[in-house]
């Protein structure tokens, strides 16, 4: 018995470090999906300003119209402050996100990164929707 006491501790040793090795190749591959849906959006950053400029050309233009629609103005700048909150999400979120997991152990940065992931993803959905309300509001 007492010589299988080594062999238990190798064996115990092993099984923990593969764990850890496991949870930090989840956390690896956690930290790719995340940065995988910021290279999706981080593109659309410029035509969001494009599309904002654009509403702020047109409200500007109504109101400068003696029978202009006050409806549209009140969605197209609906528009823009939508436009703007997307863009600033973005940017919200990019100046949070910490790319280093410093001191912590294995099982906080994975709890870290599932909440970066909602959040990235969060981000992802508003820049999806705005922009299909950008397309519906503005002419091409």
């Amino acid at each position: 018995m007492i010589r299988q006491i080594p062999f238990l501790i190798i064996v115990l040793l092993f099984f923990v470090s593969s764990c850890g090795q496991s949870t930090q190749d989840e956390n690896q591959l956690m930290r790719d999906r995340i940065i995988s849906i910021h290279d999706e959006v981080m593109p659309l950053m410029g035509k969001l300003k494009s599309l904002e400029k654009k509403a702020n050309q047109e409200i500007k233009s109504l109101e400068d119209e003696e029978n202009a629609n006050p409806e549209r103005i009140v969605e197209l700048k609906a528009l823009v402050v939508d436009l703007d909150a997307a863009y600033e999400g973005m940017f919200d979120w990019m100046h949070q996100y910490e790319i280093e997991d410093g001191e912590k152990s294995p099982e906080e940065v994975k709890e870290y990164l599932d909440d970066q992931l909602i959040k990235v993803t969060e981000v992802n959905s508003q820049f999806k929707e705005v922009l299909a309300k950008a397309d519906e509001l503005l002419p091409t």
